[in-house]
């Protein structure tokens, strides 16, 4: 039997994909028992950030990975799909009906028994195939066990447990946004115009951004010295780094021309549906750390949101993650102890499908274990090959978590001036070693 620990996205793919290959599990989940600061149910794989999956559009880096993980035969993936709300080129989900759909397949699975129970320790000896797949939200009891069974003598330069902080976007309900100051647009008209955008003039803006600046922070004097993850940061910071960061980022008006005017607005906030219902929508990049009362005072000083009705406030959470290229295999196994196998942000992973698509290939590699198999890592051509190499290869000193882009594809061997093209043959090049890969692995197989 194969024991995971932690059943978000990460610990219900592994579950099932050990489960399709004729192997029991035992899958252990601490909520209800124990609650994080970020999770409001029980269900398994519950999103607490986004609802987005990222781009669907063919040949970007999401995308590859998706294509790769679907080929593979994700679970999650194939239920995503069947969650999807109007996002234009992104793959978006109805976050309930979603973790519902996960958490009822896995509990149904005969072969996946369910404990909810907090687990503190690991087996140091090694009888037991385990995937660590705690998520960034790992309880403080598991973070401290981890921390002591990673420590190798020849790693003693490196800190073996290491965290940043994470944000929450805010959501409001739909019916509260003025859609008479809004309108409906895809970013360079780029599937169908699905985003709610509010327009801001620079007057606008410029309130906006003084507003935020002026804002109080939760517990300001604890925050100063935040470890943020870059490609998430909390709005406030960003402003901090100069007037037009905002206008750059979270607030980027280029291809959105407003229709109604066929001009291009100064700054545009973008708003994206949350549920199948449309009932909710949450404010794209829009994580902070304010106080709540802030929060609704600054917000609602943007166009068509002046009496929004907050569903969800902006919050802030500790990520978990280990120091991967000191203790991983690119099996996503501990170089120390093999039959020990970490999935999930907690391994160095960044984003929703890298969690799924870790997830798989531990549930993958463990399966291969009970099989009294070694397990083959993927290819380096490939998405996954590329992203289980940066965990296991990255610079440990200052290794950071890391989403799937085409930085991490190995380069192809010849330049290629149009990036389109580029990235294109990197996809052709990349799928078609992936399946061969699966192919050897039998990564599809269902055993009885």
């Amino acid at each position: 039997m194969i024991k995971i620990i932690g059943a978000g996205l990460a610990g219900a793919e592994a579950a099932w994909q050990c489960a399709r290959r004729g192997i029991d599990v035992e899958l252990f989940e601490m909520r209800p028992t124990r609650s994080t600061p970020a999770h409001q149910t029980a269900d398994f794989a519950e999103l607490v950030c986004s609802n987005s999956l990222k781009s669907d559009s063919e040949n970007t880096a999401p995308w590859l990975l998706k294509e790769e993980i679907g080929r593979a035969g994700s679970l999650l993936l194939e239920i995503a799909r069947q969650c999807a709300v109007p996002a234009g080129h992104a793959l978006a989900v109805d976050r309930v009906t979603f973790a519902a759909k996960v958490t009822e397949v896995i509990l149904g699975d005969p072969r996946i028994s369910v404990r909810r129970e907090e687990v503190t320790q690991i087996d140091e000896a090694g009888d037991t195939i385990t995937i660590i797949a705690t998520g960034p939200l790992t309880s403080e009891a598991l973070a401290g066990e981890i921390a002591r069974f990673s420590v190798l003598k020849e790693q003693s330069n490196h800190s073996p447990h290491l965290y940043f902080y994470d944000s929450i976007s805010p959501i409001v309900e739909a019916d509260s946004i003025d859609m008479s100051r809004v309108y409906m647009a895809a970013r360079y008209d780029k599937g169908s115009a699905d985003y709610i955008n509010c327009p801001m003039t620079r007057e606008e803006y410029d309130g906006f951004y003084n507003a935020l600046l002026a804002a109080e922070s939760l517990e300001e004097r604890e925050w100063e010295k935040l470890n943020y993850f870059e490609s998430c940061l909390p709005i406030e910071e960003i402003a901090r780094r100069g007037r037009d960061t905002l206008r750059f980022g979270p607030m980027k008006p280029v291809g959105l021309k407003d229709p109604r005017t066929g001009r291009m607005p100064y700054a545009v906030v973008q708003l994206r549906q949350e549920n199948l219902r449309a009932d909710s929508y949450n404010l794209v990049g829009f994580q902070n750390h304010l106080k709540f009362g802030e929060q609704a005072r600054v917000l609602r000083m943007i166009p068509g949101l002046e009496s929004a009705r907050f569903l969800r406030y902006g919050q802030i959470h500790r990520n978990t993650y280990i120091n991967s290229p000191t203790l991983l295999r690119e099996t996503l196994q501990m170089k120390a102890h093999p039959r020990a196998l970490f999935a999930g942000q907690i391994c160095g992973v960044e984003g929703y499908v890298e969690s799924i698509a870790t997830g798989l290939m531990a549930g993958v590699n463990a399966a291969a274990l009970a099989r009294g198999t070694e397990p083959l890592p993927p290819p380096r051509a490939s998405a996954f090959g590329s992203l289980t190499h940066y965990v296991a290869h990255a610079e440990a000193k200052n290794f950071q978590p890391a989403n799937i882009t085409f930085d991490l594809l190995p380069p192809l061997g010849k330049k290629i001036r149009d990036r389109k093209e580029r990235h294109r043959m990197q996809c052709e090049l990349a799928l078609k070693a992936f399946d061969e890969w699966m192919e050897r692995v039998g990564a599809t197989a269902v055993q009885a």
